[in-house]
């Protein structure tokens, strides 16, 4: 029988590491903080609220590129439909933000004004446990994790991968973007949710509800890259890629990969879910085109630019994909979607290993 050689388990964090850590701590509970409240508008150290919000749904991007990264880079799973769950986590956040408008929308009514304006009596039955937070938060973790698990139980069963897989998951994605586009769903159409006032009973425009969420979003995405990395670095990990290197071997070695690729699916996907619920308090709307396949495609992009199975490659990546992507769409709206093609096939050619390899390289030759 074949023996399955595991990566060997290093520390969680180098010294360089914890550091870096301490140091991106630092800088989302306190240095943006100050920059933003404390610091004078017309300084140039002054970090508006317009890249408060930027650097915020960046942050929610990075949750779903490490996510990405787990069942991407480190169990060699290439999924194009992890749009779908983000968008998910993010309908169940803005379920509950649109209760939480009240009698304040437009027609002054107990339901959603896009219930009242197509003739709905009552909500409908999925609305069930929108107007509680706690439930909320449940339903964030658990719509996208039971769509995962029951998608993934029957493709994994059937041992389907490779390109069927990605081309299947593009599939899944864009059907559960055409029924959101239904009105008759009660998700609001095309038009989705928006126009959020208040959250736990607080308005959510004012500045320092801006900077609670930011904080909050700052902290989970480091809170996912500490477990991402204590993750990768079991035992369960060090399975993962063995099954990403050799399935074959590892299957007659004694292992079922059933198990271990449904469970880290099924984990990467509430990682998105989570994401998406943080990316609607941060940018206010939630709309079916969260789901497009494009949306999914570009969180791969972000991966593959910053570097596979590195989990700082890809946080990295969605920075540099998505900050040029701020800047390229204000000054050459026109050339953005060129740019993020030849980003790409640039990356394909010259930087397999994204970004991260690109530097690790740059520091072997040095040495």
């Amino acid at each position: 029988m074949s023996k399955v050689n595991l990566p060997t388990k290093g520390p969680l964090l180098t010294r360089s590491g914890w550091t870096s850590f301490i140091v991106a701590l630092i800088v989302v509970c306190a240095v943006a903080p100050l920059l933003n409240l404390v610091v004078p508008v017309d300084s140039v150290w002054h970090m508006s609220d317009y890249a408060i919000g930027l650097v915020g749904k960046i942050m929610c991007y990075a949750i779903a590129a490490l996510a990405m990264d787990l069942i991407w880079g480190y169990t060699g799973i290439l999924s194009l439909g992890h749009g779908m769950f983000f968008a998910l986590g993010g309908y169940a956040m803005g379920m509950y933000l649109m209760r939480q408008i009240g009698h304040d929308g437009n027609y002054k009514s107990d339901l959603p004004d896009f219930m009242v304006f197509l003739s709905w009596k009552e909500l409908p039955w999925h609305w069930a446990l929108s107007g509680s937070f706690g439930a909320t938060l449940f339903l964030v973790v658990f719509a996208p994790g039971l769509v995962a698990l029951v998608f993934g139980f029957f493709a994994f069963r059937s041992r389907i991968k490779g390109v069927y897989f990605s081309i299947i998951t593009q599939a899944m994605t864009f059907a559960a973007m055409l029924l959101f586009f239904r009105n008759e769903t009660g998700f609001g159409g095309n038009n989705g949710f928006t126009d959020f006032k208040r959250i736990l009973g607080m308005p959510m425009a004012t500045t320092s509800m801006r900077m609670v969420l930011f904080v909050l979003t700052g902290l989970t995405l480091l809170g996912f890259f500490l477990f991402a990395k204590w993750l990768v670095g079991s035992k369960y990990g060090r399975v993962l890629q063995a099954i990403r290197d050799a399935e074959t071997r590892v299957m007659f070695s004694g292992y079922s990969p059933l198990g271990y690729k449904l469970s880290i699916w099924v984990i990467s996907a509430v990682m998105c879910g989570v994401a998406g619920a943080l990316y609607v308090t941060q940018v206010g709307i939630i709309n079916p085109s969260e789901m497009s396949p494009a949306n999914s495609i570009e969180i791969a992009v972000w991966a593959a630019v910053g570097g596979r199975a590195t989990l700082i490659g890809p946080i990295l990546g969605a920075f540099i994909v998505n900050g040029a992507k701020s800047w390229l769409t204000v000054a050459y709206p026109e050339f953005w979607l060129y740019f993020l093609g030849a980003l790409f096939i640039a990356v394909t050619l010259f930087l397999p290993d994204g970004v991260v390899g690109l530097v690790k390289k740059l520091k072997g030759a040095k040495a």
